[in-house]
């Protein structure tokens, strides 16, 4: 595969994204959308794992504004500094800025076959905010904490999602994620998958103090098929 970086540019500004070609230099593009460590070691190895499937991976520095291309230690003083940037984070703002990175990456020459959005943590808030705004093909979230307290949002998501949680969240209570599953209910394009074991942030296979190796197998097993029925590459 092939790494580069590429450009968004918004009213205020400009910002970085990283994109990652499948060796086949083409394929579906996939908007990877950070958590709060920043565009670090663990999403640029999820990156690289779904550009092996043959995705075209773009992974836009959305605390540009805060603190350009922030990597936070998956630790305890990591996720401290985290939490303090993500505070003065403007939500909506981030929306825009990854509703431009996804413009950006769908123009790309080597994406053909449409794009997608899959986002970790505060990515998973911010794909699923993004979707009811957009028509991405298929839409992935991890464990968006915001999700449930806008769920007036889900009527307009036209787009197939899969929601993924842990039952044991918390910071996304089970009762929580419960309103989730009722919104979801009875509507074909979504999923709700809550692995009952995990915690937050259990596929961060970078984070010992949140990684639950089963769930993330599970979880990345029931991602992967999603995307292969609704973004697959041919």
């Amino acid at each position: 595969m092939r790494e580069r970086r590429e450009t968004v540019t918004v009213a205020d500004g400009r910002f970085d994204m990283d994109v990652w070609v499948p060796e086949a230099g083409r394929g579906p593009g996939l908007l990877l959308i950070q958590e709060i460590f920043g565009v670090g070691s663990y999403i640029r190895k999820v990156a690289e794992d779904l550009a092996g499937r043959g995705y075209v991976v773009g992974a836009p520095d959305l605390f540009w504004r805060l603190q350009r291309n922030w990597e936070a230690e998956h630790d305890q003083e990591g996720l401290a500094g985290s939490l303090q940037l993500v505070g003065r984070f403007d939500f909506q703002t981030g929306v825009d800025d990854a509703e431009a990175a996804l413009g950006v990456l769908s123009g790309l020459p080597e994406v053909a076959g449409g794009a997608g959005l899959l986002g970790f943590c505060l990515g998973g808030s911010l794909a699923y905010t993004l979707a009811a705004r957009t028509r991405p093909a298929a839409v992935v979230s991890f464990y968006g904490s915001s999700v449930h307290d806008t769920l007036h949002l889900i009527d307009r998501i036209e787009a197939p999602v899969q929601f993924h949680y842990g039952g044991k969240d918390p910071y996304i209570p089970r009762d929580k994620v419960a309103e989730v599953e009722r919104a979801a209910a009875g509507r074909d394009h979504l999923e709700v998958h809550v692995q009952e074991d995990a915690g937050h942030a259990f596929h961060n296979f970078e984070a010992p103090m949140f990684h639950h190796p089963e769930a993330a197998e599970a979880s990345w097993r029931l991602a992967m098929d999603f995307l292969a029925r609704h973004l697959p590459v041919r």
